[in-house]
């Protein structure tokens, strides 16, 4: 037969002993449940350092991206050869004036360094003579550019003037108080759009 008749002091052990369990059981419980959190803290941790770097490696490619499809322009009227940018004028005026009208352009006097660069010249100066960037003290003195680099003679220069225009025929000297169209050369400008990346 089954004992069911519990005395106070059966009551009052068993309570004690269901304590000492309980807490036991909340002593283990609050272990698994602090090393969860560790658990977590640390995974969270981890995940955000992962993608900290991969954002740092993406800014720093979309940053090196911004430049890939880069390229020359030149100011509205001017015209593209090379690296260079040049202006045909279409006022007139002497060897002076010209080149202090191309310096108010941020420029000068056109300069050119091979013989395509020459015939571009040529190409699209018209009919009309042009003043280039090369001068001279006297006859006794080389070619120089406006840049006070000497002439390299790549072409002949007719005339014994000071002041050199390009004409249909090549290159001629004429005196600088004469009236001609001017041709103005700066660097082109590179340009990089600017590349938003929002994927």
């Amino acid at each position: 037969m089954l004992k069911t008749d519990l005395t106070a002091a059966d009551c009052l052990q068993v309570g004690e002993t269901g304590k000492k369990l309980q807490a036991k059981f909340l002593k283990t419980e609050s272990h698994v449940k602090l090393h969860c959190c560790y658990g977590v803290i640390t995974v969270l941790t981890v995940a955000v350092v992962v993608l900290s770097a991969a954002l740092s490696v993406r800014n720093k490619n979309a940053i090196m991206e911004s430049c890939e499809p880069c390229f020359a322009t030149c100011p509205s009227g001017w015209i593209g050869f090379g690296r260079k940018c040049f202006y045909f004028s279409e006022d007139m005026g002497n060897w002076t004036f010209s080149q202090f009208s191309c310096m108010a352009l941020d420029a000068h006097l056109a300069l050119f360094d091979s013989l395509e660069e020459l015939n571009f010249l040529k190409r699209y100066k018209g009919p009309s003579d042009h003043w280039i960037g090369l001068h001279r003290e006297s006859t006794e003195h080389p070619w120089m550019w406006t840049d006070n680099t000497e002439y390299n003679n790549l072409v002949l220069i007719r005339g014994a003037e000071v002041c050199a225009y390009l004409s249909d025929n090549g290159i001629s000297s004429g005196r600088s108080c004469t009236l001609r169209k001017w041709i103005c050369n700066k660097p082109n400008t590179i340009r990089c759009p600017v590349i938003v990346n929002l994927g």
